[in-house]
């Protein structure tokens, strides 16, 4: 059989902290874990409907306890001028013994937390709301909001049957083996009129990057003119500065030839103005042409003219 292991648990250090920040003596651990516990469920009791998904606890070396509180509803925690938030302290401080300062921190995106998508599934069934209506809205809205991977889980007398039984539905990838991925995990329970039906959720946000080792610089390559006995050494960087020179010099020669196409667009814009000059040349020979033509057709009629005269002198003389 399999041994299950809590998501959250199994990631404790790898890139998950823990929600408990304190250290105490051998003597004095008991007392502070009960502590712990106790102001957990003192919170969640009275912020039940607060959409609250962890509650973060630290103490000081002064006796300070330090509470912070992930909620999706900030304006229920505080409450109407800050007022619930003051209750709510000075209750804690009564009851424990220490000072007691409140945080409140806001979740931006209560689709990708599985505490709260958990309890917004328990809260549908216990309004009886098909399970698998809830179960297939929430892993909707939860893959809208960029998850890569939704599995949830309910356990129990399903829709009042008299045998309970498990239904499970996922979509995506929730690789639950990989230390490296950053898989959340919360569960609620519907205390409905046939008995308690239990909610599980899984979501599979990323992949935590590694850490990238940095190179370790050593300190034995910065005294280099400690080796001055070594004359092979100080050949080497007395070239150094030369072929900077080189560098330095050839930059110039790279630029000259760029100037030369620009001239080179100059003068074919000159020469194409005057290629109009040459069509009016043209078009005088052909203006001239029946000039020629004209000419032989003078001709012809001069020649036929003195051969009419004969003609006249004849009947003169008869």
């Amino acid at each position: 059989m399999g041994h299950k292991v809590h998501p959250n648990a199994f990631r404790l250090g790898v890139f998950r902290p823990w929600e408990a920040n304190w250290f105490a003596n051998p003597k004095d651990y008991t007392k502070m874990l009960h502590e712990d516990l106790e102001m957990r469920r003192v919170i969640l009791a009275r912020l039940r409907n607060a959409g609250i998904a962890k509650i973060e606890t630290e103490r000081s070396s002064n006796a300070q306890l330090t509470v912070t509180i992930h909620t999706a509803k900030p304006g229920i925690v505080i409450g109407k001028g800050g007022s619930s938030v003051d209750q709510l302290r000075e209750d804690l401080e009564k009851r424990f013994g220490n000072r007691v300062r409140i945080s409140i921190q806001e979740i931006k995106q209560p689709e990708l937390d599985a505490q709260l998508v958990a309890e917004n599934i328990a809260s549908q069934i216990e309004r009886r709301i098909s399970y698998k209506r809830a179960m297939k809205q929430a892993i909707l809205r939860t893959m809208r909001s960029g998850a890569k991977g939704v599995r949830i889980y309910c356990g129990g007398r399903l829709r009042g049957a008299e045998m309970a039984r498990r239904e499970w539905d996922r979509e995506g990838r929730v690789p639950l083996h990989t230390l490296r991925a950053n898989i959340d995990f919360g569960r609620a329970t519907a205390n409905t009129t046939f008995g308690a039906i239990g909610v599980k959720c899984w979501i599979y946000k990323d992949v935590a990057a590694p850490l990238r080792k940095q190179p370790v610089v050593t300190d034995a390559a910065v005294p280099i003119a400690e080796i001055a006995p070594q004359p092979e050494l100080a050949a080497v960087l007395a070239e150094q500065p030369q072929v900077e020179a080189q560098v330095a010099t050839a930059e110039p020669e790279v630029a000259t030839p760029v100037a030369a196409p620009r001239r080179a667009r100059t003068t074919t814009t000159t020469t194409a103005k005057p290629a109009a000059k040459p069509k009016a040349k043209a078009a005088a020979p052909k203006a001239a042409a029946p000039k020629a033509k004209a000419a032989p057709k003078a001709k012809a009629a001069e020649k036929k003219a003195p051969a009419k005269k004969p003609t006249t002198s004849k009947k003169k003389t008869s």
